[in-house]
This record gives C-alpha cells, structure tokens and sequence, in this order.
C-alpha cells in the first residue's frame, strides 16, 4: 500500500502564504495534489497542516484531511520525520490499512509530473534492500570541479579531492542536487534510521526544470514563466 503525504504549514517566510498563492489561478497545493491524483500507483493521498486555510483548500481539490497536525510538529525547528511517522500511524489507525511506502510530495515543486513520481515510486518497488528514493537533478556545479569550501586558516580547497585533479567537468564523478519533487520511504526506513540521509538511498533523476523548488518571489517568477510558456 502506498499512501502519498502532502505535509505543508501555514507560515511561510520567503514567499508569504506560499502553499495557497496562486499559480495560473490554482493554489500552490492544488497542482501537487493534482499531479497526486493522477498517479498511477499511489493509493491513497492525504494532507498533513496545521492550517485550517490550507486543509479546506485541499479538500476543495479531493484531498483528504484526517487530522489537524499538532503544534509540536509544526513549528520552525520541526524535522519532516517525525511529522512522516506521525500521519502514517494517524493513516493506518483511522483507516485500518498496513502502508508499505510512504511518497512526501512537496508543493513547492510544481512542475513535477505524475509520471517523475511513480518513477521514483518504481525505482523503490524495484529495488527493496532500498529505503529510501528521492528525486534530483544534475547541478551546474558539481563539488570534485568546481566547488570550494574554506578551511579555517582562511585559504580555500576543492571539496572533493580526487587521488588526480579532474580537469574537465565530465570526468568528475556523477552527483546530484536533490529535490523535494518526490521522497519515497519504506515504511521500515521511519523506525529503522533517526534520519533519511542514514537509510540505503537511491536518487530519481528528472530534468532540471522540472525539479526547481520554490523557496522565494524569483522562484516563483521563474516557475510562473515556465509553465506558462509549456502551456
């Protein structure tokens, strides 16, 4: 059984009221939810918030609501985990269904697709010793190349060093930017590990431009522009 969870709080400090600003005249929230409905191997959907405004807002678009998440679990300093393990064991009393995978589906993605979440749904399916899936895209900066980080005598070095120094950018190791398009996690993965980053992982590339999460009024812009010249 995979329940997909869309976990948002009502405050917002880079873009204001973030989750519900319209986007080519639907709610933020609406598109992932939308975008949930459409897949083809989620089972369920549901919506974690503290804010009424937003849990009314989900349930115009078909989402479900079971529950109001506790201020505890929706303050600055909440961890996404707690909140994972929280409406799943909510989910699974309420309804009486065992969840095998977990799929959080962030709002600040909008240009995701249904199709971007069940492949990284599949990926998961496909591999089980796996716990954990989430979606990225290749960066335009990659840490073996072109990145520095600074020591603390003030000089700066590579932030991965190789055994020889890569001099062309296509001879340095794959890695990968994440994004909160699509983070599926076995259910055991939440009791097993303290935090995601210390379950076997495997990343789900999508295109870059479909992977930008909205953190500020230029992302926002930018997003707005691009869905507008893809429609």
């Amino acid at each position: 059984m995979i329940l997909a969870t869309i976990c948002c709080r009502g405050g917002s400090k880079g873009v204001p009221n973030k989750n519900l600003r319209l986007m080519h005249g639907i709610p933020l929230i609406g598109h992932t939810i939308v975008q949930a409905q459409q897949s083809e191997l989620i089972a369920d959907l549901i919506i974690s918030t503290d804010s009424q405004q937003i849990a009314d807002t989900a349930k115009e678009f078909g989402a479900k609501v079971p529950f109001m998440r506790p201020d505890d679990l929706a303050s600055d300093s909440a961890s996404k985990w707690p909140v994972f393990i929280h409406a799943l064991e909510f989910y699974e009393k309420e309804y009486g269904v065992e969840v095998e995978y977990l799929v959080d589906l962030d709002v600040t993605v909008p240009l995701k697709t249904p199709l971007d979440i069940d492949g990284a749904i599949q990926l998961a399916l496909d591999n089980p010793s796996t716990e954990v899936v989430i979606t990225g895209y290749e960066p335009e900066r990659n840490p073996y190349f072109n990145m520095m980080e600074i020591r603390e005598d003030g000089l700066a070095e590579i932030v991965k060093k190789s055994e020889k120094p890569i001099v062309r950018r296509q001879d340095a190791p794959d890695v990968y930017s994440l994004s909160p398009a699509a983070f599926v996690i076995k259910k055991s993965a939440l009791y097993n590990y303290p935090h995601w980053s210390k379950a076997p992982c495997r990343i789900f590339p999508i295109p870059r431009e479909r992977a930008i999460d909205i953190d500020s009024l230029l992302d926002f812009e930018l997003v707005e522009f691009l869905m507008s010249k893809k429609q």
